[in-house]
This record gives C-alpha cells, sequence and structure tokens, in this order.
C-alpha cells in the first residue's frame, strides 16, 4: 500500500483555503499512484479552534468542506481530521475526529479517546472522548487510526484510563496510523520518536505519524512527520518547520520500502523531560520555530511591516535580526529612542546592527519628552526624590512613541522582552511590555545570547559589543541588571526549575542553590502574574510557556 504523508499549514477558520490545500495534495498524491493520504488533526478547520467550535456554524462549515473533499477522494483514501457531531444528548456535542473518505463518500470515522486539558490544551472543554474503538477496513488492510494523544497513553503513571491501541488490538490491525497537531518545544521531537518507539515496540505494528506545520498565534507546530516500521526502524521524517508531502510502500510483512534512517536501537527510548538548551541543533530548531512563528502571525493576519524598539541590548537586537529573517529587512523598522542616561555606544550598537541587516531605522531621542512629563508631574511629585516612577516614564515615552508610529504608519509592534524578564517582572507595563507579538517572551535572557550566537553563526550580523556589555535597561545613571536581578546564569537556572520543572522551594535549594535566593526569585515570579497577565502573545518554545500554558492565579499568597 502506498500511503502518503501531507503535513501542511493551515489558518484556522479558512475554510476555502484549507480545503483546497487538501484537495491540491489528494490530486497530487493520485498522479503519484497513492493508495492513502494522511492528513493532520482537525485539517479541515485548523487547530486550535478553540470556542470557534461552540458555533454552529463553524461546524456547518467542516461539514460543507468534508462533502467538497469527498468529491476527490474517488480513486484514493484519504484520513483528514474534522469535528464530528455526537448524536448521544448526553456529553459533549462534538468529538474530535479523523474521516476515512473513499469512493466519494464517508466510510468510517474514528473519534479521539484521550482529550488533553494541560497546558495549551482545552480538549475536553469541547469534545467528548470516544466510547467504541473499531479498525477502519481499507484496500484489504486493516488500519488502527489514532489521533495525536491517543497514542502518548502509555508508561507507569497513565493520564487516561483507557488506551485505545489497547482496545484496537482486538481487530488485528496491519499497521497503525496517527494525525497529529502536537506542537513544537525544545523538549518534543525526542519525546516524539521515543512514544511512538514505544507503541511499535508494543504492539509490533508500523506506524505513521502526520503531524501539522505552521504557527497559530502563539503555538508553533514543526511537522516533522514520522514513519516507523514494524520492528522500530525509523524509516521516514518530513522536514522541520515547512509543509512535505511524501510517499511511503507499507509491505505486507510491516517493513517500509525506504531506507533506514534511524535503526532502531538508535531511537531515544525515552522522552526527553529536561535540557539544557546548549546543543547547536536544540538553538537551531529553536531559531526556526520563532522565524515561523513571527511570519505566521504576520501573513496569517494580513500584517507585512514590523517595528522594533532598538535598544543596542542583546533582547532587541535578536528580535529584530529575527524579524528581518521572517519578514525581510525591508519590511522591518528598527527606532532608537535615547534618554540623557543611554550611552554612546548604545546607540552606535544600534544603528550598526541596522546598518548590517540592512533595515530603515529612526534615531528619536526622547530627552525633551521626558523633561515635559517631569515638569508636568512637578506639582504632584513635589520634591520626591528619584525613583522607579522617572524611570518607567521613560520606557512608557518609549512605548508610545512606538505605537505611534506604528499606528500612523501600519506597523506591528514586536516585543523584546525576554522571559527571565518577564518571570521576575522586571519590565514595564505600557512600556517595554507593550507590543503584538512577544518574541522572546519565552527564551530565557542566557538563551537569548546563545540565539544571538547562532544569529551570527556565518558573520558578524549583531555587533559584538552587545554580545560582551553588561546587560543594562538604561533608566538611570549607570544602571545595570545586576542591581537588581541576580546572575542571569543563576537566576535562569532557578527559573528553569520552578516554571518548566514544576519544582518548590525545598527541591530547588537542595539543588545547592542559596535559600534567601530561591524565596526571593520565586517570590519576585508570583507577585507579578499581574504583568504577565496583561502581556501580549508570546511565541511558545519551551514545555511550559507564560500565557495559555502557565495558568495561575494574580491574587494569591503561595510563595508571595
Amino acid at each position: 500500500m502506498k500511503i502518503f504523508l501531507a503535513q501542511q499549514n493551515y489558518l484556522i477558520g479558512n475554510f476555502e483555503s484549507n480545503t483546497q490545500k487538501i484537495i491540491d495534495a489528494i490530486v497530487q498524491a493520485k498522479q503519484g499512484g497513492g493508495d492513502l493520504i494522511v492528513f493532520s488533526e482537525l485539517s479541515v478547520c485548523g487547530y486550535a479552534p478553540r470556542d470557534f467550535l461552540e458555533f454552529d456554524d463553524f461546524i456547518d462549515a467542516c461539514y460543507a468542506s468534508l462533502d467538497v473533499i469527498s468529491e476527490y477522494a474517488d480513486t484514493i483514501g484519504v484520513l483528514v481530521g474534522a469535528p464530528d457531531r455526537n448524536p448521544v444528548r448526553e456529553g459533549k456535542d462534538l468529538f474530535n475526529a479523523a474521516f476515512l473518505l473513499y469512493e466519494k463518500k464517508i466510510q468510517g470515522v474514528v473519534h479521539k479517546t484521550c482529550l488533553p486539558n494541560y497546558d495549551v490544551f482545552d480538549e475536553y472543554r469541547y469534545f467528548e472522548p470516544s466510547y467504541d474503538w473499531k479498525v477502519l477496513e481499507f484496500k484489504g488492510k486493516r488500519l488502527a487510526v489514532t489521533i495525536c494523544e491517543d497514542i502518548w497513553n502509555l508508561g507507569d503513571n497513565p493520564m487516561y484510563r483507557i488506551c485505545p491501541m489497547d482496545k484496537l488490538m482486538s481487530f488485528q490491525p496491519d499497521v497503525m496510523i496517527n494525525l497529529s497537531a502536537s506542537p513544537f518545544d525544545y523538549t518534543h521531537h525526542q519525546s516524539r520518536k521515543a512514544i511512538i518507539k514505544a507503541n511499535v515496540t508494543k504492539y509490533k505494528l508500523p506506524l505513521f505519524y502526520c503531524n501539522s506545520i505552521g504557527s497559530q498565534t502563539e503555538i508553533v507546530f514543526d511537522g516533522s512527520s514520522l514513519v516507523f516500521d514494524a520492528h522500530a526502524n525509523l524509516c521516514g521524517e518530513l522536514p522541520a518547520f515547512s509543509e512535505e508531502m511524501r510517499a511511503f510502500v507499507l509491505n505486507n510483512d510491516g517493513t517500509i520500502d525506504s531506507p533506514v534512517i534511524e535503526p532502531a536501537e538508535q531511537v531515544p527510548a525515552e522522552q526527553l523531560e529536561q535540557i539544557r538548551f546548549e546543543s547547536d541543533l536544540q538553538v537551531a530548531a529553536v531559531h526556526d520555530a520563532i522565524v515561523l512563528g513571527i511570519r505566521d502571525y504576520f501573513s496569517k493576519m494580513g500584517f507585512t511591516r514590523a517595528i522594533v524598539g532598538s535598544s543596542g541590548g542583546i533582547d532587541s537586537a535578536v528580535t529584530l535580526a529575527l524579524a528581518c529573517e521572517a519578514l525581510g529587512a525591508s519590511h522591518v523598522r528598527a527606532v532608537l529612542m535615547p534618554s540623557p542616561f543611554s550611552s554612546s555606544h548604545a546607540v552606535d550598537d544600534a544603528v550598526q546592527l541596522s546598518v548590517n541587516l540592512g533595515n530603515q531605522y529612526d534615531v528619536i531621542p526622547i530627552g525633551n519628552t521626558y523633561e515635559s512629563f517631569l515638569q508636568a508631574l512637578q506639582p504632584v511629585f513635589k520634591d520626591l526624590p528619584f525613583g522607579i516612577a522617572e524611570e518607567n516614564i521613560q520606557s512608557r515615552t518609549r512605548g508610545n512613541l512606538l505605537m505611534a508610529i506604528a499606528n500612523k504608519l501600519g506597523y506591528i509592534l514586536l516585543n523584546t522582552s525576554n522571559k527571565s524578564e518577564l518571570a521576575t517582572g522586571y519590565g514595564t507595563l505600557y512600556g517595554d511590555m507593550a507590543g503584538g507579538l512577544g518574541v522572546l517572551g519565552d527564551c530565557y535572557k542566557m538563551q537569548v545570547y546563545a540565539l544571538g550566537r547562532y544569529i551570527n553563526r556565518t558573520r558578524d550580523v549583531i555587533p559584538l559589543n552587545i554580545f560582551s556589555k553588561a546587560p543594562s535597561a538604561e533608566l538611570r545613571p549607570d544602571q545595570k541588571d545586576s542591581d537588581t536581578l541576580p546572575d542571569y546564569s543563576v537566576l535562569d537556572s532557578i527559573l528553569y526549575q520552578y516554571i518548566e520543572r514544576t519544582q518548590g522551594p525545598a527541591r530547588i535549594k537542595a539543588m545547592g542553590y542559596d535559600a534567601a535566593l530561591v524565596d526571593s526569585v520565586l517570590r519576585m515570579v508570583n507577585i507579578n502574574e499581574y504583568k504577565r497577565n496583561q502581556f501580549c502573545p508570546i511565541i511558545r518554545i519551551s514545555p511550559k510557556a507564560f500565557g495559555i500554558g502557565r495558568r495561575v492565579p494574580i491574587v494569591a499568597k503561595y510563595l508571595s
């Protein structure tokens, strides 16, 4: 059986475009002699549609698209994802479903059993778990079709009571096929290989895994679809972060007519739970994910031009470089806004960066604007000493200028805050926290430096002085980040243990970190949730990003 995998980039709710993409792939697969073509989870409507699923009109559009697609599923089988209405009164109104289309009609439907309801997932909010299990008979093969999370319920501590493949094995299937919308994070590629290997090893069946690609607001899907033979050898891997369609021939003995990429003994056997984000491969993947996140956010929203506040620091430098790569330098504008406390090298470094990148830049000093604010506030501030209010006025002045240019000339402001700053509240609401998209909000400070070095891997795009100087907000004389925060190498490690690894203070202290420092850092994280709650969407690259993936109360006492 010749099986095509089609990993495609969909736009949520753009039924016309999504349907046409699917049809184009079907036509191409038929021309290539395909017996079956597999698409990703909820491919008809795009993943994740969230509360759009509550609109009958949205579901009607999904069924209408299936009708159109069915007309092209004449001589080839099509496995495509879409919501399916639940005819039973009890339970949720919808299933997350895979439809088998063949001979211009629906030949079978499979419903997802394991509905993730953690991190960025909310599927149990909308869908009912499957309550029956069956293989799909197709061209003499029994297909064990599952959907994304359905194959992840293995191990000593399963999250769900039912493992659908256990149910399907009673029908003696010939092959496992999984339609997936599995988001990228820098641990997930190894984890996917490990979990698929575990399934193949347990059930002794080949597995075809089709994953979506593309960015949907903050969530990035990397594709990287996989094919394993019955002996757990990796025989196929589609590229990351790009659309691709590829055919594989499944033999009757469970082998694949493709060269083995990784023999079973070399495929990871364990999911990756902890990472230091130091290898070139991981940094490259994070870089590609962020570039795709920016590009898709703009293209899918109909935006074309970005503006960035360029300070001469590493965060704005990396953001600007990534934006130029994603959108093209001619579509990116940098604005340098020196204050009375800005160093001369900050302006020089920011200018040189834009020269190296080839993007337009403006220099707008904020000294006079800042002084006018102070004069206006003098009757209220009187003779109170200089403090954080005056510092924040500078930041908010910059935010105002950036937003004014964006509004007037049609730009989208990219935010440059990193995860270390967002975690500790080291940022100004409506100032340097302004923006339409958080580019680095899921990257700790040390990870930002790693991205900068990766950007400079072939030439010095980012001036070397930006790497060597001490980080500073430059909002008061001789200010350094270290005046307020611990050394970033230590801070990032503590934050990682608390946020990604969900370790409590006692366990973190037991790792050798100073007890008072741990208490201080965790308190900063928890008391600044109100700031993050008002922040823009953040491109997710870690297993636990701020935003929809991490939900904690604003008003609470825990560790605060």
